[in-house]
């Protein structure tokens, strides 16, 4: 496996570029931020819910392709990233709470329920995937890197206490992208960040990923009830479809998937690591590609785009059902309902610290 891409490119290079993306519908300007590390790879991210628009890397051939669902336009972003969340930041909560609402120290906070839904999803109907975020170019050893700020307030989506919070990406010369997630309140407040971006390492509006070979080192996954909201147990991976610590292609066992595809939380670890380790590898045959995934979350949401209907894409393409997958790091959903889950409850005081990298190479 190539560590490493040589495509001829020179450290004159690499940086950071913003330029104007746009304007909400409420006003707003949206800037987008182009990062290029030193062998050429190629991260665009916009303002916006921190939406990772476009991620661009080689083939085993050395020929570049962006990898990352998206759209063309600031407005299809603000039209989809409601149901679809290509690209973007998600909390204070990613992933669903059951019946909107949870308590605290004594306290019952309502949340919004997600559209014709029984549960809260993705922290709210103007969660951190649809707002503003404040950028900082920063000067980083490792690559070009950014990091976005954002006060979420007190109530904000029915969650209290003031929450900063700021995400790093850093595209490093080693070829990773590296999310790295901060956050402080001034009360105790749910918190469980991850990012939503749609791969597809064959190029994206290339078709399904069907034929991808995913390899996920988790032997429990959790059980869901008919909302795919968590029951609080957790079940073994041996002997079902849901099994891939083992390379095995998306597609293989996908028709067993009551819910028609996969779209379930595996467990990584009984707790949060000190430091990040390799949870999953995917590799695309076609292409060479290969990304591997590390993080000191104790679980990661495998997705494979199964309520995606056909979308307009990026370019021109066509986005539908299983055209992407996720590999959403996370603490355990509706964890706030389970107390034998990793708990998600920032203290005032204390700080939330993650850190997941997405490492790229061929064969």
């Amino acid at each position: 496996m190539l560590a490493l891409f040589a495509l001829g490119l020179t450290t004159a290079h690499a940086g950071v570029t913003k330029g104007a993306y746009g304007t909400t519908r409420d006003g707003q300007p949206v800037e987008r931020y182009v990062l290029t590390n030193q062998n050429g790879l190629v991260a665009k991210v916009i303002t916006f819910g921190g939406i990772i628009t476009e991620l661009h890397v080689p083939d085993r051939n050395g020929k570049l392709a962006n990898i990352a669902l998206g759209f063309d336009t600031l407005a299809e972003y603000e039209e989809h990233n409601g149901t679809v969340y290509f690209g973007c930041i998600t909390g204070r909560v990613a992933n669903r709470i059951a019946g909107g609402k949870f308590a605290l120290d004594g306290k019952t906070y309502p949340l919004d329920l997600h559209p014709n839904a029984s549960f809260h999803l993705h922290g709210g109907l103007r969660g951190f995937s649809k707002v503003i975020w404040q950028v900082e170019i920063l000067r980083d050893p490792r690559g070009p890197a950014l990091r976005l700020t954002y006060l979420s307030k007190d109530g904000d989506q029915g969650f209290p206490g003031n929450l900063k919070t700021s995400v790093t990406y850093v595209l490093t010369d080693d070829n990773a992208l590296s999310i790295e997630y901060e956050a402080t309140t001034d009360k105790a407040t749910p918190v469980n960040l991850t990012n939503h971006t749609y791969f597809n390492l064959a190029g994206a509006g290339s078709g399904t990923v069907l034929d991808h070979r995913v390899t996920l080192h988790a032997q429990r996954y959790l059980e869901t009830d008919a909302d795919m909201v968590p029951t609080g147990r957790l079940l073994p991976v041996a002997g079902t479809p849901f099994d891939f610590t083992k390379a095995a292609a998306i597609g293989a066992r996908i028709s067993q998937i009551t819910v028609g595809g996969y779209d379930h939380a595996y467990v990584l670890a009984d707790k949060p690591r000190s430091k990040p380790a390799l949870a999953a590898e995917v590799y695309e045959p076609k292409t060479g590609r290969v990304m591997e995934l590390r993080t000191d979350q104790p679980g990661v949401q495998f997705y494979t785009a199964t309520y995606t209907t056909a979308l307009k894409g990026l370019g021109g393409a066509t986005y539908d059902r299983f055209h992407g997958f996720c590999l959403e790091t996370q603490h355990h959903p509706d964890s706030v309902h389970h107390a034998a889950f990793p708990s998600t409850i920032l203290r005032p005081g204390t700080t939330y610290r993650t850190v997941t990298s997405h490492h790229f190479s061929t064969r």
